[in-house]
Protein backbone atom coordinates (compact mmCIF):
# COMPACT_ATOMS: atom_id res chain seq x y z
CA UNK A 1 0.00 0.00 0.00
CA UNK A 2 1.22 3.26 -1.37
CA UNK A 3 1.59 5.57 2.01
CA UNK A 4 0.00 5.31 5.30
CA UNK A 5 -2.82 8.55 5.05
CA UNK A 6 -6.49 7.57 5.09
CA UNK A 7 -6.75 9.95 2.06
CA UNK A 8 -7.68 8.66 -1.24
CA UNK A 9 -8.20 11.70 -4.02
CA UNK A 10 -8.97 10.13 -6.94
CA UNK A 11 -10.93 11.66 -10.54
CA UNK A 12 -13.08 10.17 -12.44
CA UNK A 13 -12.22 10.22 -16.50
CA UNK A 14 -13.89 8.75 -20.03
CA UNK A 15 -15.14 9.43 -22.90
CA UNK A 16 -18.79 10.69 -23.26
CA UNK A 17 -21.47 8.55 -21.84
CA UNK A 18 -19.02 5.64 -21.41
CA UNK A 19 -20.70 5.37 -17.51
CA UNK A 20 -19.11 7.47 -15.04
CA UNK A 21 -21.94 9.26 -13.62
CA UNK A 22 -23.42 5.58 -13.10
CA UNK A 23 -20.64 4.13 -11.77
CA UNK A 24 -20.28 7.40 -9.09
CA UNK A 25 -24.03 6.01 -8.07
CA UNK A 26 -23.25 2.54 -7.08
CA UNK A 27 -20.14 3.58 -5.56
CA UNK A 28 -22.24 5.62 -3.15
CA UNK A 29 -24.96 3.04 -2.60
CA UNK A 30 -22.36 0.34 -1.87
CA UNK A 31 -20.68 2.68 0.45
CA UNK A 32 -23.47 3.77 2.22
CA UNK A 33 -24.45 6.94 1.78
CA UNK A 34 -27.92 6.32 0.90
CA UNK A 35 -30.25 4.57 3.51
CA UNK A 36 -31.53 0.84 2.55
CA UNK A 37 -34.89 2.20 1.85
CA UNK A 38 -34.47 5.85 0.58
CA UNK A 39 -35.52 6.64 -2.91
CA UNK A 40 -32.62 7.59 -5.16
CA UNK A 41 -32.87 9.19 -8.59
CA UNK A 42 -30.43 8.39 -11.43
CA UNK A 43 -27.22 9.97 -11.84
CA UNK A 44 -27.85 11.57 -8.98
CA UNK A 45 -24.33 13.35 -8.94
CA UNK A 46 -25.54 15.45 -12.29
CA UNK A 47 -27.85 18.02 -10.16
CA UNK A 48 -27.51 20.83 -12.94
CA UNK A 49 -30.69 20.99 -14.91
CA UNK A 50 -29.21 20.99 -17.84
CA UNK A 51 -26.90 18.00 -17.50
CA UNK A 52 -30.07 16.01 -16.07
CA UNK A 53 -32.40 16.92 -19.62
CA UNK A 54 -29.03 16.06 -21.33
CA UNK A 55 -28.03 13.03 -19.77
CA UNK A 56 -24.30 14.47 -19.68
CA UNK A 57 -22.20 16.25 -17.04
CA UNK A 58 -20.95 19.82 -17.56
CA UNK A 59 -19.49 20.43 -14.82
CA UNK A 60 -17.18 18.86 -12.03
CA UNK A 61 -18.83 17.43 -8.90
CA UNK A 62 -17.25 16.25 -5.61
CA UNK A 63 -18.15 13.57 -3.03
CA UNK A 64 -16.61 11.57 -0.60
CA UNK A 65 -17.22 8.23 0.30
CA UNK A 66 -15.62 5.92 3.89
CA UNK A 67 -14.44 2.61 2.56
CA UNK A 68 -13.28 0.98 5.93
CA UNK A 69 -10.77 3.23 7.80
CA UNK A 70 -10.02 5.24 4.07
CA UNK A 71 -11.96 8.13 2.77
CA UNK A 72 -12.25 8.34 -0.60
CA UNK A 73 -12.79 11.95 -2.15
CA UNK A 74 -13.82 11.54 -5.61
CA UNK A 75 -14.70 14.16 -8.46
CA UNK A 76 -16.64 12.95 -11.41
CA UNK A 77 -15.77 15.04 -14.54
CA UNK A 78 -17.37 15.63 -18.07
CA UNK A 79 -16.66 13.46 -20.68
CA UNK A 80 -17.46 15.38 -23.59
CA UNK A 81 -14.86 17.50 -25.55
CA UNK A 82 -16.10 20.83 -25.03
CA UNK A 83 -15.80 20.61 -21.54
CA UNK A 84 -12.03 19.62 -21.67
CA UNK A 85 -10.99 22.50 -19.50
CA UNK A 86 -13.03 21.16 -16.33
CA UNK A 87 -10.98 18.16 -16.25
CA UNK A 88 -7.87 19.53 -17.08
CA UNK A 89 -8.48 21.45 -13.80
CA UNK A 90 -9.42 19.25 -11.76
CA UNK A 91 -6.86 16.50 -12.48
CA UNK A 92 -4.62 19.24 -10.42
CA UNK A 93 -6.75 18.18 -7.76
CA UNK A 94 -6.54 14.49 -7.17
CA UNK A 95 -3.29 12.04 -6.87
CA UNK A 96 -5.24 8.79 -9.45
CA UNK A 97 -7.59 8.13 -12.29
CA UNK A 98 -10.19 5.92 -12.24
CA UNK A 99 -10.32 5.29 -16.68
CA UNK A 100 -13.50 4.46 -17.63
CA UNK A 101 -13.70 2.94 -21.01
CA UNK A 102 -16.81 1.37 -23.45
CA UNK A 103 -16.79 -2.49 -23.51
CA UNK A 104 -17.14 -2.52 -27.01
CA UNK A 105 -16.66 1.31 -28.15
CA UNK A 106 -12.96 0.97 -26.52
CA UNK A 107 -10.92 4.31 -26.26
CA UNK A 108 -12.44 7.13 -28.01
CA UNK A 109 -10.92 10.92 -28.71
CA UNK A 110 -11.88 12.34 -25.45
CA UNK A 111 -10.34 8.93 -23.71
CA UNK A 112 -7.12 10.28 -25.01
CA UNK A 113 -7.29 13.93 -23.95
CA UNK A 114 -7.93 12.99 -20.25
CA UNK A 115 -5.41 10.45 -20.19
CA UNK A 116 -2.49 11.93 -21.70
CA UNK A 117 -3.10 14.91 -19.11
CA UNK A 118 -3.04 12.71 -16.63
CA UNK A 119 -0.28 11.05 -17.16
CA UNK A 120 1.36 14.01 -18.02
CA UNK A 121 0.74 14.76 -14.73
CA UNK A 122 2.42 11.46 -13.24
CA UNK A 123 -0.82 10.72 -11.65
CA UNK A 124 -1.57 7.05 -10.68
CA UNK A 125 -4.43 5.37 -13.42
CA UNK A 126 -6.85 2.41 -12.59
CA UNK A 127 -8.69 1.26 -15.40
CA UNK A 128 -12.39 0.08 -15.67
CA UNK A 129 -13.74 -1.31 -18.70
CA UNK A 130 -17.22 -0.59 -18.11
CA UNK A 131 -20.82 -1.89 -19.27
CA UNK A 132 -19.33 -5.66 -19.86
CA UNK A 133 -22.57 -6.55 -19.74
CA UNK A 134 -24.03 -5.02 -23.38
CA UNK A 135 -24.05 -7.65 -26.01
CA UNK A 136 -21.45 -6.16 -28.35
CA UNK A 137 -19.39 -6.31 -25.49
CA UNK A 138 -15.48 -6.99 -26.55
CA UNK A 139 -13.46 -6.18 -23.02
CA UNK A 140 -10.11 -8.39 -24.46
CA UNK A 141 -9.85 -6.31 -27.29
CA UNK A 142 -10.39 -3.31 -25.35
CA UNK A 143 -7.93 -4.30 -22.66
CA UNK A 144 -5.12 -4.30 -25.63
CA UNK A 145 -6.21 -1.12 -26.98
CA UNK A 146 -6.29 0.29 -23.81
CA UNK A 147 -2.82 -0.89 -23.03
CA UNK A 148 -1.74 0.47 -26.54
CA UNK A 149 -3.06 4.02 -25.76
CA UNK A 150 -1.00 3.66 -22.48
CA UNK A 151 1.93 3.11 -24.52
CA UNK A 152 1.29 5.43 -27.33
CA UNK A 153 1.34 8.08 -24.90
CA UNK A 154 4.27 7.40 -23.07
CA UNK A 155 3.51 5.71 -19.78
CA UNK A 156 5.87 5.13 -17.56
CA UNK A 157 6.56 1.51 -16.08
CA UNK A 158 4.79 2.31 -12.78
CA UNK A 159 1.47 3.66 -14.76
CA UNK A 160 1.61 0.68 -17.25
CA UNK A 161 1.66 -1.78 -14.29
CA UNK A 162 -2.04 0.20 -13.89
CA UNK A 163 -4.76 -2.75 -12.74
CA UNK A 164 -7.41 -3.19 -15.23
CA UNK A 165 -11.11 -4.54 -13.83
CA UNK A 166 -14.20 -5.11 -15.40
CA UNK A 167 -17.50 -3.47 -14.33
CA UNK A 168 -21.05 -3.00 -15.10
CA UNK A 169 -22.08 0.37 -13.47
CA UNK A 170 -25.56 -0.44 -14.57
CA UNK A 171 -25.50 -3.49 -12.14
CA UNK A 172 -23.22 -2.60 -9.66
CA UNK A 173 -20.11 -5.14 -10.18
CA UNK A 174 -16.15 -5.36 -10.75
CA UNK A 175 -14.21 -8.19 -11.36
CA UNK A 176 -10.60 -8.34 -11.83
CA UNK A 177 -10.66 -11.53 -13.67
CA UNK A 178 -13.44 -11.45 -16.74
CA UNK A 179 -13.86 -14.95 -16.38
CA UNK A 180 -15.58 -15.02 -12.83
CA UNK A 181 -18.06 -12.34 -12.74
CA UNK A 182 -18.41 -10.40 -9.66
CA UNK A 183 -20.91 -9.50 -7.37
CA UNK A 184 -20.34 -6.04 -5.77
CA UNK A 185 -17.53 -2.70 -6.39
CA UNK A 186 -15.48 -4.29 -3.50
CA UNK A 187 -12.50 -5.39 -5.75
CA UNK A 188 -12.75 -1.55 -7.20
CA UNK A 189 -12.74 -0.15 -3.54
CA UNK A 190 -10.07 -2.42 -2.70
CA UNK A 191 -8.07 -1.27 -5.60
CA UNK A 192 -8.38 2.58 -5.45
CA UNK A 193 -7.67 1.75 -1.59
CA UNK A 194 -4.16 0.10 -3.01
CA UNK A 195 -2.81 2.03 -5.86
CA UNK A 196 -3.57 5.67 -5.07
CA UNK A 197 -0.80 6.88 -3.50
CA UNK A 198 -1.80 9.39 -0.49
CA UNK A 199 -1.88 13.09 -1.18
CA UNK A 200 1.72 14.45 -1.10
CA UNK A 201 0.78 16.99 1.21
CA UNK A 202 0.75 14.96 4.00
CA UNK A 203 4.20 14.83 4.71
CA UNK A 204 4.31 18.88 5.15
CA UNK A 205 1.21 18.83 7.35
CA UNK A 206 3.67 21.22 9.92
CA UNK A 207 4.26 23.71 7.13
CA UNK A 208 2.77 27.25 6.23
CA UNK A 209 -0.93 26.93 4.53
CA UNK A 210 -1.25 26.37 0.73
CA UNK A 211 -3.85 25.76 -1.71
CA UNK A 212 -4.39 26.28 -5.43
CA UNK A 213 -8.35 27.26 -6.35
CA UNK A 214 -9.12 24.54 -8.79
CA UNK A 215 -12.54 25.13 -9.43
CA UNK A 216 -15.25 27.08 -8.35
CA UNK A 217 -18.84 27.23 -6.72
CA UNK A 218 -21.63 30.09 -5.94
CA UNK A 219 -23.79 30.83 -2.95
CA UNK A 220 -26.30 33.02 -2.92
CA UNK A 221 -25.59 34.12 1.20
CA UNK A 222 -21.95 33.36 0.69
CA UNK A 223 -20.97 34.54 -2.74
CA UNK A 224 -18.22 32.49 -4.52
CA UNK A 225 -16.60 29.79 -2.95
CA UNK A 226 -12.66 28.67 -4.02
CA UNK A 227 -12.61 24.76 -3.92
CA UNK A 228 -9.46 23.14 -3.89
CA UNK A 229 -6.92 20.79 -2.57
CA UNK A 230 -4.78 21.89 0.58
CA UNK A 231 -0.80 21.22 -1.28
CA UNK A 232 0.46 22.27 2.30
CA UNK A 233 -0.04 23.08 6.29
CA UNK A 234 -3.43 23.37 7.41
CA UNK A 235 -6.26 26.07 7.54
CA UNK A 236 -8.76 27.01 10.08
CA UNK A 237 -11.94 28.91 10.50
CA UNK A 238 -11.54 32.71 10.57
CA UNK A 239 -7.99 32.66 9.31
CA UNK A 240 -5.93 35.20 7.49
CA UNK A 241 -4.92 33.97 4.01
CA UNK A 242 -2.99 35.80 1.10
CA UNK A 243 -5.14 34.97 -2.26
CA UNK A 244 -1.92 35.42 -5.28
CA UNK A 245 -2.86 35.78 -8.37
CA UNK A 246 -1.97 33.81 -11.45
CA UNK A 247 2.25 34.27 -12.52
CA UNK A 248 5.76 32.65 -11.66
CA UNK A 249 5.72 29.92 -8.66
CA UNK A 250 7.45 31.34 -5.72
CA UNK A 251 7.70 33.91 -3.07
CA UNK A 252 5.46 36.99 -3.70
CA UNK A 253 6.00 40.81 -2.98
CA UNK A 254 3.52 42.14 -0.48
CA UNK A 255 2.26 44.62 -2.97
CA UNK A 256 0.67 41.86 -5.22
CA UNK A 257 -0.87 40.40 -2.01
CA UNK A 258 -4.96 40.63 -1.55
CA UNK A 259 -5.39 39.87 2.19
CA UNK A 260 -9.07 38.01 3.08
CA UNK A 261 -10.69 35.84 5.62
CA UNK A 262 -11.93 32.80 5.64
CA UNK A 263 -15.91 33.19 6.78
CA UNK A 264 -17.07 28.94 6.14
CA UNK A 265 -14.65 26.32 5.24
CA UNK A 266 -16.04 22.74 4.34
CA UNK A 267 -15.37 19.41 3.42
CA UNK A 268 -17.34 16.62 1.69
CA UNK A 269 -19.10 13.78 3.10
CA UNK A 270 -21.23 11.91 0.50
CA UNK A 271 -23.62 14.38 -1.25
CA UNK A 272 -23.34 16.75 1.58
CA UNK A 273 -20.81 19.72 2.34
CA UNK A 274 -19.51 19.69 6.05
CA UNK A 275 -19.19 22.17 8.30
CA UNK A 276 -15.76 21.82 9.74
CA UNK A 277 -13.26 24.35 12.14
CA UNK A 278 -10.54 23.23 10.32
CA UNK A 279 -8.50 21.16 7.65
CA UNK A 280 -5.13 19.50 6.73
CA UNK A 281 -2.80 18.59 3.98
CA UNK A 282 -4.60 15.92 1.69
CA UNK A 283 -7.96 17.44 2.11
CA UNK A 284 -10.38 18.53 -0.69
CA UNK A 285 -12.39 21.57 0.98
CA UNK A 286 -14.44 24.66 0.27
CA UNK A 287 -13.98 28.31 1.28
CA UNK A 288 -16.19 30.92 1.76
CA UNK A 289 -15.36 34.31 2.25
CA UNK A 290 -12.76 35.48 -0.16
CA UNK A 291 -13.22 38.21 -2.84
CA UNK A 292 -12.06 37.98 -6.18
CA UNK A 293 -11.43 34.71 -5.88
CA UNK A 294 -10.31 33.25 -9.30
CA UNK A 295 -9.10 29.80 -10.71
CA UNK A 296 -6.01 28.91 -10.64
CA UNK A 297 -5.22 31.63 -8.16
CA UNK A 298 -3.24 30.65 -4.85
CA UNK A 299 -4.18 30.63 -0.93
CA UNK A 300 -2.07 31.20 1.33
CA UNK A 301 -0.52 31.94 4.67
CA UNK A 302 -0.16 35.44 4.97
CA UNK A 303 3.20 35.08 6.74
CA UNK A 304 4.62 32.82 3.96
CA UNK A 305 3.16 33.95 0.65
CA UNK A 306 4.68 31.57 -1.52
CA UNK A 307 2.97 31.02 -5.18
CA UNK A 308 2.30 27.71 -6.54
CA UNK A 309 2.68 26.45 -10.51
CA UNK A 310 -0.53 28.24 -11.95
CA UNK A 311 -3.55 25.66 -14.05
CA UNK A 312 -2.67 25.83 -17.84
CA UNK A 313 -5.54 24.99 -19.79
CA UNK A 314 -5.40 24.10 -24.07
CA UNK A 315 -7.34 26.72 -25.71
CA UNK A 316 -9.91 25.51 -27.96
CA UNK A 317 -9.21 24.44 -31.54
CA UNK A 318 -11.19 23.76 -34.32
CA UNK A 319 -9.40 22.37 -37.93
CA UNK A 320 -10.86 22.80 -41.28
CA UNK A 321 -9.62 21.00 -44.46
CA UNK A 322 -10.11 22.67 -47.83
CA UNK A 323 -9.60 19.72 -50.19
CA UNK A 324 -10.35 19.68 -54.22
CA UNK A 325 -13.86 18.37 -54.93
CA UNK A 326 -13.21 15.06 -56.85
CA UNK A 327 -16.17 13.86 -56.68
CA UNK A 328 -18.32 12.45 -59.98
CA UNK A 329 -20.39 16.03 -60.70
CA UNK A 330 -17.90 18.14 -60.21
CA UNK A 331 -18.24 21.15 -62.38
CA UNK A 332 -21.48 20.10 -63.43
CA UNK A 333 -24.63 22.41 -62.69
CA UNK A 334 -28.01 21.41 -60.87
CA UNK A 335 -31.11 22.75 -60.00
CA UNK A 336 -31.13 20.40 -56.77
CA UNK A 337 -29.75 20.69 -53.60
CA UNK A 338 -30.86 18.48 -51.38
CA UNK A 339 -29.98 14.48 -50.98
CA UNK A 340 -33.86 13.92 -51.07
CA UNK A 341 -33.96 14.98 -54.97
CA UNK A 342 -31.20 13.79 -56.18
CA UNK A 343 -31.57 10.63 -57.18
Amino acid sequence: MKGTSGIRNLAIIAHVDHGKTTLVDQMLRQAGVFRANQQVQDRVMDSNPLERERGITILSKNTAVRWGDFKLNIVDTPGHSDFGGEVERILRMVDGVLLLVDAAEGPMPQTRFVLRKALALGLHPIVCINKIDRADAEPLRVHDEVLGLFIDLDATHEQLDAPFLYTSSRDGTATLDIDEPGDSLTPLFDAIVQHVPAPKGEEQRDGPFQMLVSTLDYSNYLGRMAIGRIERGRVALGDDVALLPLGQPGLVADEKIERSRITKLYTFDGLSRVEVDAAQAGDIIVLAGLEGIEVGKTITAVEVPERLEGIAVEEPTMSVDFMVNNAPFAGRDGKFVTSRQVR
